[in-house]
């Protein structure tokens, strides 16, 4: 698939795009005041262990400590033991292995999942830990002690013993010709990932790889042995750089960069790492923004909408909550022809189509929930299915994805390692307070009234009493419930007063007594 990165650079903001067939797929904005902090590696000081949810907290020099959980501790790190199964099986150890894997000396994973997380950490202990995830809202960082360490072709697994290939490398010739290949090259006991660009690539192509990874983790190793907790180890490349690792490969036509500082940086790594891609660095020089001139401004802006028309004139919905996002699918404007099945499963098909390139274009993660419109046949179902799971297969993040229920739900999950792009770009509303709506002005007109009610039935003795409400209710209280105020002053004996406060929010009012 033909395709292009084109990257505005600025010194406050970096932002990657990646085009495929001349139409926005991919956006990642790096700001420089935020910037992400996965993949960073740090050694860390065991703050807080919770038994009850099998989780440590760890402070690693940030706002907020990072979160462990006991599946993510590698024990062979922090344990001592002779490897053999009498042992493992004592201390109730998970072995978690490959199943193409290569026989191996050692459980290619060991956790801690099974043994008490209390019995594997103590508050005050130093540990290496990895981000797996950046924070989000109000959550710290997840982090794992299984250090990952990634090159253009491999992932470096130091404390794992396995070798496996990206799902995305399907031919099972060419995954054993890469497993024995990287296990040849690589040390006895740890572990790799061979990337899909290693793909139909040979010994030379990988060499380079493994010995820089190698020395970066010798060297890390090093500095973890003389820095004191908690600090900073290993930082990952900026965003730049990790989209030339891992965006810019041979279906890539050309990364077009608007910033001579770091068009030249971005020759000098690819000179040194990946000579074969400098030809396909450009340097960006219309006086337009490069983000117009590409159109890729307007696509973003549109990225942040709640409803996505379709061709068809049909339309999806996309509501994120804390615990999931809702996808509904709307027939809109489209009534079809004659038959109202294939009116359904055209708009459900269009849909499907649809809602996938925006999960890769806003980054959205988590559970998904997607509310197809009902289709009463068997083969509408399938063939909706077929094409939501053909169009995942395009998805560089993990999806699992279940099939399409009798209510004619889908329910899938998707990586979720950063921030959406909604997360990244917008703050919840002041005004609303992020809940998306806000009080009517005859709720809060109602409101008052009781309040009133309550007031004077509560304590006689207020005979003036004065409110002030916002420009909205103001209108209300005089186009329609004159009438009821009357009647509360002759009921009461008491004089009402209101007065017009442009500054207040819809939902607030003052009574002055």
């Amino acid at each position: 698939m033909a395709s292009e990165i084109v990257i505005n650079s600025t010194p406050r903001e970096i932002r990657v795009a990646l085009v495929e067939k001349n139409q926005l797929a991919e956006i990642f904005i790096e700001h420089k005041t935020k910037k992400g902090i996965v993949g960073n590696i740090y050694k860390g000081l065991v703050t807080k262990i919770l038994p009850g949810m099998q989780v440590a907290f760890v402070d690693i020099g940030l706002e907020k400590a990072g979160f462990l959980y006991v599946g993510d501790i590698d024990v062979i790190d922090l344990m001592e033991f002779e490897n053999d199964d009498e042992d493992l099986e004592a201390m109730g150890l998970r072995k978690e292995k490959d199943e193409a894997s290569q026989v191996e000396s050692k459980p290619s994973r060991m956790t801690g999942q099974g043994i008490p997380i209390q019995d594997l950490l103590k508050e005050g202990q130093e540990i290496v830990v990895q981000i797996a995830k950046n924070p989000l809202g109000t959550k710290g960082a997840r982090i794992t002690s299984f250090i990952t360490l990634a090159g253009r072709h491999i992932v470096y697994m130091p404390t794992v013993n396995q070798v496996s290939v990206s799902r995305r490398i399907e031919d099972e010739e060419e995954k054993n010709r890469l497993k024995n290949l990287v296990a040849e090259i690589g040390r006895p006991d740890e572990g790799y990932i061979i990337r899909t660009a290693g793909l139909g690539r040979n010994k030379d192509d990988f060499l380079p790889d493994v010995n820089f990874l190698h020395k970066l983790w010798d060297n890390l190793q090093g500095r973890s042995d003389n820095q004191v907790a908690p600090c900073l180890l290993y930082e990952d490349l900026n965003l730049i750089f990790r989209s030339i690792r891992d965006l810019l490969n041979e279906d890539v036509e050309r990364l077009v960069i608007d910033s001579k500082v770091d068009y030249e940086k971005c020759v000098e790594f690819c000179s040194s790492y990946l000579p074969h891609l400098v030809d396909k660095i450009e340097l960006y020089k219309e006086p337009v923004p490069i983000y117009d001139y590409y159109g890729i401004e307007i696509e973003i802006n549109r990225a942040l909408g709640r409803k996505i028309w379709l061709k068809s004139g049909g339309f999806i919905t996309i509501d994120q909550t804390e615990a999931l996002v809702a996808i509904d699918v709307n027939t809109g404007k489209f009534v079809g022809h004659t038959d109202p099945e294939e009116t359904i499963l055209k708009t459900n098909l269009e849909a499907a189509k649809e809602l996938v390139y925006q999960l890769r274009l806003r980054n959205i993660g988590g559970i998904i929930i997607v509310d197809f419109i009902d289709m009463t046949k068997e083969e509408s179902k399938e063939l909706v299915w077929n094409s939501l799971t053909q169009e995942l297969k395009f998805d560089r993040s993990r999806t699992n994805i279940l099939k399409i229920s009798e209510l004619g739900l889908v329910e899938m999950t998707r990586k979720r390692v950063r921030g959406s792009l909604s997360q990244t770009l917008c703050d919840a509303c002041p005004y609303c307070e992020g809940k998306g709506h806000i009080k009517s002005p005859t709720t809060v007109c109602y409101e008052i009234i009781r309040a009133l009610q309550r007031l004077v039935t509560n304590n006689l003795t207020h005979k003036n009493i004065t409110i002030e409400v916002p420009p909205p209710v103001y209108d209300l209280l005089f186009e329609e419930e004159t009438s009821y105020l009357d009647d509360i002053e002759r009921s009461y004996n008491i004089e009402v007063n209101v007065k017009v406060n442009p500054k207040l929010h819809q939902e607030k009012y003052t009574i002055i007594t």
